[in-house]
């Protein structure tokens, strides 16, 4: 039986006409009639969790693992307003998610009654369309109703995707489920004409093909998005920089090459780009950003399925509306057999200076320190993998220093809160990504210890299982204040930016069941990463990598 309420059938019944298939519940009572529904569709399942900020980020991880939307279920009150921060991030990952609010009757908003606030528009502009459903009665509502819902979950999936919030007052009685089955719905969906790809815009494909220096970069990219091999061509004749958070299974060390040329203006002009195409979203890497804005000359374009205006490098020439691999399969084609040796020795320059530094990052051995727990990582991930095709893992690297490191040895694609680059909710985004994967599916979190205490309640949580595995990086601190110039100058740093603590994880794992090891020298963190990557668990692992700040920052500017 369902809910006695028709705005939270009709609600129901189009989530499932539209797709969406999970959907993070919190608890409450203005929220019950919502709930109940969800647990009673068998067309959706329902992932429980306690704490709404962490609700977010669980919604978030599940949208990246299962490319699909994904639903998220608060209370009334202040229950939405712990969704900013990971419905923010989602906005800017273009990741769909549904916000589903319970709110109290609008007669009672701003009456001193409890848990009312204005709810509707309370995310502002971080969702792409957000609606109020009435209590209809009569079909003139009813219609309204429906066409409210099929506008917000129309526009979640429009243009490359993005969070949408539903918002829906309930009156009492709120627990009356006494309806056989859901309505039958009418649905209705957007459809865009086909787009002829190979119709590039003329300017962009003139100076293609005339550039002597044309460069690629990579931006922060979704791999269900991209699967590469469409633009082969391309990418063997123009150099292509990105990150690790982009879907390729290498590392490209340009952030190392334009630190080692920073005090020389000449080797800086001879790696300049003259053309970039910029495809992805953001970019970790300050020095990449400031080497792109300085040269007014360089003319930029952006490829993006919504076609905003992202000037990133200050240098924007123009904006191709598009899916990335469908416009660099276009572009790939017509730069075939346009032979420039210009072009062709800038991308020799380039890969020779990456090829040099790619040859450093290997051959260098830091001492025990946050730096030397990464690379041992990822040098164990890639030879206890080394035979498995496709990765029988994901893995997510929190902000900060964790990111940088990554950057410079993770050889696959990871996953990071890039969008707005907060600390909070990386370990909730992993926890629920490792829920929605398959359980024999590994996947890693690598966290800094600010950012793991801050969202420590993404562990507090029953439905996680054995594949979903931790390596923290602890050093007392928020380590990253370290190697901000100037900061050192200030008394208040350490106690007051870097906020110093002397916390371990130990209690946290302990309290939530977490198989937890503990590694203070190189050979506690080879054993400990040795069980992290092997051990056969019903429960997470969490291995504790306890650090010096000051070591670690020695270990970074010396390898970097």
């Amino acid at each position: 039986m369902y809910s006695s309420k028709p705005n939270v059938n009709t609600l129901t019944a189009l989530l499932v006409q539209h797709g969406v298939g999970h959907a993070v519940v919190c608890p409450g009572s203005r929220n019950a009639p919502i709930a109940h529904n969800l647990n009673e569709c068998p067309d959706i399942v329902c992932h429980p969790v306690t704490d709404e900020r962490s609700a977010g980020f669980y919604a978030l991880g599940m949208a990246q693992a299962l490319a699909q939307p994904v639903a998220v279920c608060v209370t009334s009150g202040t229950a939405l307003l712990n969704l900013v921060p990971a419905i923010a991030e989602a906005f800017y990952q273009h990741q769909p998610l549904v916000v589903i609010s319970a709110d109290r009757p609008q007669q009672w908003i701003d009456q001193l009654d409890g848990q009312t606030l204005p709810q509707p528009d309370a995310l502002g502009r971080f969702v792409r369309k957000a609606v109020s459903l009435p209590e209809y009665q009569d079909e003139e509502s009813h219609w309204f109703c429906n066409r409210l819902l099929n506008e917000a979950l129309i526009e979640m999936l429009e243009d490359g995707g993005g969070p949408v919030h539903i918002n829906v007052p309930i009156s009492e009685p709120l627990f009356a489920f006494c309806t056989p089955t859901l309505p039958q719905e009418r649905i209705f969906k957007r459809y865009a004409p086909s787009t002829d790809y190979d119709c590039l815009p003329q300017a962009m494909v003139d100076e293609w093909l005339k550039a002597e220096r044309p460069m690629i970069v990579f931006g922060q990219t979704n791999p269900h998005d991209f699967a590469g091999h469409v633009a082969d061509y391309l990418f063997s004749h123009v150099i292509v920089l990105h990150e690790s958070l982009a879907p390729f299974p290498s590392v490209s060390h340009f952030d190392e090459v334009l630190g080692s040329m920073q005090e020389s203006p000449e080797e800086k002009e001879a790696l300049r780009p003259d053309v970039v195409l910029y495809v992805g979203d953001c970019i970790v890497s300050k020095r990449l950003r400031k080497f792109l804005r300085e040269d007014r000359n360089t003319r930029v374009w952006r490829v993006s399925p919504s076609a905003r205006v992202e000037d990133t490098f200050q240098n924007l020439r123009g904006i191709v509306k598009g899916d990335a691999e469908s416009v660099l399969a276009s572009l790939s084609h017509k730069m075939k057999f346009k032979a420039n040796a210009k072009a062709k020795e800038f991308r020799r320059q380039w890969l020779h200076r990456l090829k040099q530094a790619a040859s450093h990052a290997d051959s260098l051995q830091p001492p025990y320190s946050q730096m030397a727990a990464v690379k041992l990582f990822e040098e164990q991930l890639s030879t206890h993998f080394a035979a498995a095709d496709p990765l029988p893992f994901s893995v997510h690297y929190a902000n900060s220093s964790a990111i940088r490191l990554a950057n410079i040895y993770a050889r696959h694609h990871v996953w990071c809160n890039r969008g707005v680059n907060g600390i909070e909710g990386s370990l909730s985004t992993a926890a629920g990504f490792s829920v929605a994967v398959q359980p024999d599916e590994k996947v890693f979190c690598v966290i800094g210890d600010l950012s793991f205490f801050y969202d420590q309640n993404a562990l507090w949580n029953q439905n996680l299982r054995g594949n979903l595995r931790i390596l923290l990086l602890n050093n007392g601190k928020g380590g990253i204040f370290n190697l901000l110039p100037g900061l050192e100058q200030s008394p208040a740093r350490d106690r007051l930016v870097a906020a110093q603590h002397n916390t371990t994880a130990e209690g946290i794992c302990q309290q939530n069941n977490i198989y937890y090891q503990q590694a203070t020298d190189m050979e506690s963190l080879q054993q400990g990463l040795d069980l992290l990557l092997k051990a056969n668990l019903s429960r997470p692992m969490l291995l504790e990598v306890l650090t010096n700040a000051q070591e670690d920052e020695k270990a970074y500017r010396a390898n970097t």
